[in-house]
């Protein structure tokens, strides 16, 4: 009967474990999330410059960038990688960013945290026009 006891012990040792990870999974404590680098360590081409529209953003999903134009011919570019638990952004609406995951917003024109469980902004990104062409990452 001993050895049984020790099992479900065992058992319950464990799956007490295991829900302390699901539970610091879902901290509401920020960080850059799941991505090891959340920001290009490259130049990326993010295609025609008027693709986004000025006073507006624009969410490059695969390349995990979001691009605001405040005027014609100036841009600014943050990470979409939200920094409550790295998931990437799924949409924008107007010029707030939106996080699937646990609901956090973030301003696309500042990166600040408007909406939590996410409380730190946004990393900027260097972004810059070249030949009508949008190159955000290091050396934009």
């Amino acid at each position: 009967m001993a050895p049984t006891a020790r099992r479900t012990v065992l058992k319950g040792a464990a799956l007490a474990g295991a829900a302390g990870l699901g539970v610091a999974g879902c901290s509401t404590e920020s960080k850059l999330g799941h991505a090891e680098v959340p920001t290009p360590t490259a130049p990326v081409d993010l295609g025609a410059a008027d693709a986004v529209p000025v006073g507006g953003a624009r969410l490059y999903r695969e390349e995990r960038l979001v691009v605001h134009c405040p005027a014609k011919g100036e841009y600014k570019a943050f990470s979409a990688q939200c920094t409550h638990a790295g998931c990437v952004l799924d949409k924008v609406e107007g010029t707030e960013g939106n996080c699937p995951c646990h609901g956090s917003r973030f301003d696309v024109t500042t990166g600040r945290a408007l909406q939590g469980p996410a409380t730190v902004p946004l990393p900027e990104v260097p972004v810059k026009a070249e030949g009508g062409r949008l190159v955000a990452g290091p050396e934009a």
